[in-house]
């Protein structure tokens, strides 16, 4: 499916959320450590995913029309980036967000929605892989980004106070912003696992086994 799709299915929730009254604004220390956990969560399964990857497992394609290990950790790499370089800034200096939005029903969409691979999605260009970077550096890059991201979430003030659009899901707030990033990890880490488990997915080779 396009990426569409999963926008238009959103699009159906998420008004719903923003129609219901008596939500708190403020971010709580139990939301806030439970995204801190499911951003350091999300980096380790990556890590776990990827590591010990040879070079031909790295550039393994289970088709023509599908994404190598590496290629979706360049995917990875640049969306955290994006968000880094571009996206926080922009969260702080948005608008306030409305009162009465249902946040908790909002979480609960993006945690549910995003890492769910049976909806697919097409990337953006500007975040489709291109090779611009070696695995190993396309990861360096995404574990620097998510240790911003981590220091963005633990430092913020007033994340729940301010909403800007994202371009699938529509008006989210700061912390919401920040789950939808460590969801999106999730998803590709999914992805990945998938890719390994392709019965011609290239086998290591052993000691012995090397000349």
């Amino acid at each position: 499916m396009k990426l569409t799709t999963l926008r238009f299915a959103l699009a159906a929730l998420l008004p719903l959320c923003f129609a219901a009254r008596g939500f708190s604004q403020e971010l709580t220390p139990a939301e806030k450590e439970k995204a801190l956990q499911y951003l350091a969560d999300t980096r380790n399964s990556l890590s776990q995913a990827v590591q010990g990857l040879s070079d031909a497992q790295w550039k393994f394609k289970p088709g023509p029309d599908r994404w190598s290990v590496a290629e979706v950790v360049e995917h990875l790499a640049v969306l955290e980036g994006l968000f880094v370089k571009t996206v926080q800034p922009q969260i702080e200096q948005s608008p306030t967000g409305k009162p009465g939005m249902d946040v908790k029903k909002i979480d609960a969409i993006i945690l549910a929605k995003v890492p769910d691979r049976s909806t697919k999605i097409q990337a953006p260009p500007e975040i489709v892989p291109t090779g611009r970077w070696s695995p190993q550096e396309s990861f360096e890059r995404f574990l620097a980004s998510r240790l911003e991201t981590i220091n963005f979430l633990s430092t913020a003030s007033n994340l729940r106070g301010h909403v800007l659009s994202h371009p699938a899901l529509g008006p989210l707030d700061g912390y919401q912003w920040v789950l939808a990033v460590a969801a999106h990890t999730e998803r590709h880490t999914k992805q990945i696992l998938e890719v390994e488990a392709d019965p011609h997915f290239p086998v290591k080779p052993t000691a012995a086994g090397l000349h």
